[in-house]
């Protein structure tokens, strides 16, 4: 709204062209020509395996994920969880160590203009998105404390695995060891805008978990905190099933109880599991199974069934489609 200032027409006639000005500049944070385009939940999840017959059999078999070919890596696996959700299985290259995590992924609308929002906002991207034989788009980057981050434009032409015995069609959420929440936040919340939705840990007192939803959906970011400065990487005493359990992703289903009858009623609780379904502190029936190199891969309702624990939701929650 304009106001005109008594005695100067002249000084009036500016304040209404620097207020329309104001008005007509780009919306991002950072006052970008290119605005953050959508980002809208989970891709993937990559991660590594040291034998991948034994992980086919995991993916395949016990999760009941279509096996398919890896577009963009030759020597990888694509196991799908729904039209434009999937885990990639990769060979464990060498000098790997404990770590098998390769990187998470999100989508978006648009790459190119991700790309170029992320560039003018002053991070460091490559000089062009990638095109995949299947009709999607990709760029990568790292995060403040050095993970991989995938923001893939999903195909027009995708379609539903023929999955028959998948557990889930959701991947509702993943994790990754974090050490600072605050160098994290500047990246997933203020540039990126993702959304808090829940934070707790294994006492009231103390924040274990933070989860945040992307900022046009409702699959969410749980960063997985550990002591150690920022981009300090994976601690020296941290072991393998340590950082599984860290490292991890979530499939949703409408009842973990039932999900796990079923798998046991069909002989697929093999491997490492839990010993039952139990509710978790964010008040959310959930079960943990793992690959065969430790990923965790984490059964969750969509809605709690008791009241959480050291916050409420302050977002809704993720939907079964």
């Amino acid at each position: 709204m304009c106001m005109k200032l008594a005695g100067s027409t002249s000084l009036s006639l500016l304040c209404c062209a620097l207020v329309t000005a104001s008005c007509l500049a780009p919306t991002s944070a950072q006052g970008a020509a290119h605005p953050r385009p959508k980002i809208t939940g989970i891709s993937h999840i990559s991660v590594y395996s040291s034998d991948m017959k034994a992980t086919n059999r995991y993916y395949a078999d016990i999760i009941g994920a279509a096996r398919e070919s890896d577009p963009e890596n030759a020597q990888g696996v694509r196991y799908a969880i729904n039209a434009t959700q999937f885990v990639e299985v990769l060979p464990l290259p060498a000098g790997a160590g404990v770590n098998r995590l390769d990187h998470t992924a999100y989508k978006t609308d648009n790459a190119e203009e991700l790309r170029l929002y992320l560039n003018e906002s002053g991070w460091k991207v490559p000089s062009k998105v990638r095109s995949i034989s299947d009709g999607s788009k990709e760029f990568r980057v790292e995060d403040p404390e050095g993970n991989v981050v995938e923001f893939v434009q999903p195909s027009l032409a995708a379609k539903a695995p023929d999955a028959p015995k998948e557990i889930g069609r959701h991947i509702i959420h993943v994790g990754i060891l974090v050490h600072s929440r605050e160098a994290e936040d500047r990246f997933y919340r203020t540039l990126l805008g993702f959304r808090p939705y829940w934070f707790g840990g294994m006492q009231d007192a103390k924040v274990d978990w933070v989860s945040q939803q992307t900022p046009d959906g409702h699959d969410w970011l749980e960063y997985m905190l550990t002591s150690g400065p920022s981009g300090s990487g994976i601690p020296a005493s941290m072991s393998q099933q340590s950082l599984g359990v860290l490292d991890h992703l979530s499939i949703g289903v409408v009842s973990v109880p039932e999900s796990y009858k079923k798998l046991a009623s069909e002989d697929r609780l093999t491997g490492r599991t839990d010993k039952h379904p139990q509710i978790g502190r964010d008040g959310k029936y959930q079960f943990n199974l793992y690959d065969p190199d430790g990923i965790r891969l984490e059964l969750m309702e969509f809605k709690a069934v008791e009241k959480p624990c050291c916050s409420g939701f302050t977002a809704d929650d993720p939907t079964a489609e």
